[in-house]
């Protein structure tokens, strides 16, 4: 009896931890310009982002086009711990992410010593099909900013 309940609880330990450590923004994602708003305008034209595993994070990839026809080339590696973490090749430098479930992360992104600060959410849908990053803050040019954009899964 003994070892059927210690193998039953040391099965309940792993799936938990499958659960929590599960997180369904993974994979390959293109904006969808047309189910996007911006306000002020859209930053960019056209942006896609790659997030895979990584060391109990995540390292998201971005490229694009900016709104002035620069090219996007950014990246980082982060974990859910809320902790800053470097970013290159984007407006800010610096982001932190949590993760509320396998659907959904919290972050912020920020340029230390500018005017730029966001916070946001991240939730897939739950036919895992799109990403909805709902954004507001402060933009590289000091303005009011918000955002609601879609991403498709590719």
């Amino acid at each position: 009896m003994r070892s059927i309940l210690t193998k039953l609880i040391l099965g309940m330990a792993i799936t938990a931890i499958g659960a929590f450590a599960a997180d369904n923004t993974l994979g390959t994602w293109k904006l969808n310009m047309e189910k996007s708003k911006f306000s002020p305008a859209a930053p960019v034209k056209s942006l896609t982002i790659t997030r895979e595993a990584s060391d109990g994070g995540v390292k998201t990839t971005s490229t694009g086009e900016q709104a002035d026809g620069t090219a996007i080339n950014a990246s980082y590696t982060a974990k859910y711990d809320g902790k800053e973490y470097p970013v290159t090749g984007s407006p800010y430098d610096t982001i932190t992410i949590k993760q509320v479930n396998a659907n959904t992360l919290t972050f912020t992104q920020k340029k230390k010593g500018e005017k730029y600060n966001v916070t946001g959410r991240m939730v897939v849908s739950k036919n895992g099909k799109t990403v909805t990053s709902t954004v507001k803050g402060t933009n590289a040019q000091g303005q009011a900013y918000n955002a609601t954009i879609v991403y498709d899964k590719q």
